[in-house]
């Protein structure tokens, strides 16, 4: 499934914090085909595991953001 190729983790499990705690994703190296990044938790920034994105993963095109069509600005009008 296309779908599901590559995930973000946004929370994983710590052992010092006992507890799933948010993570941060930090690079940590860049090679010329893939880059791997670092989590770390936000408690107490211990290392909860790793991600490597391959050269085609970071040039998979990204869809991009729809338009909001909402109202316009109104114009300020008073004393100049």
């Amino acid at each position: 499934m296309q779908q599901f190729e590559s995930f973000r983790a946004s929370s994983l499990y710590c052992n010092k914090c006992q507890k799933a705690m948010p993570v941060r994703e930090k690079l940590l190296l860049v090679l010329p085909d893939k880059e791997i990044f670092d989590y770390l938790c936000t408690g107490c920034a211990s290392s909860l595991g790793q991600r490597e994105v391959t050269a085609g993963e970071r040039m998979a095109p990204v869809a991009p953001r729809p338009r909001r069509m909402g109202r316009r600005p109104r114009e300020i009008r008073g004393p100049l």
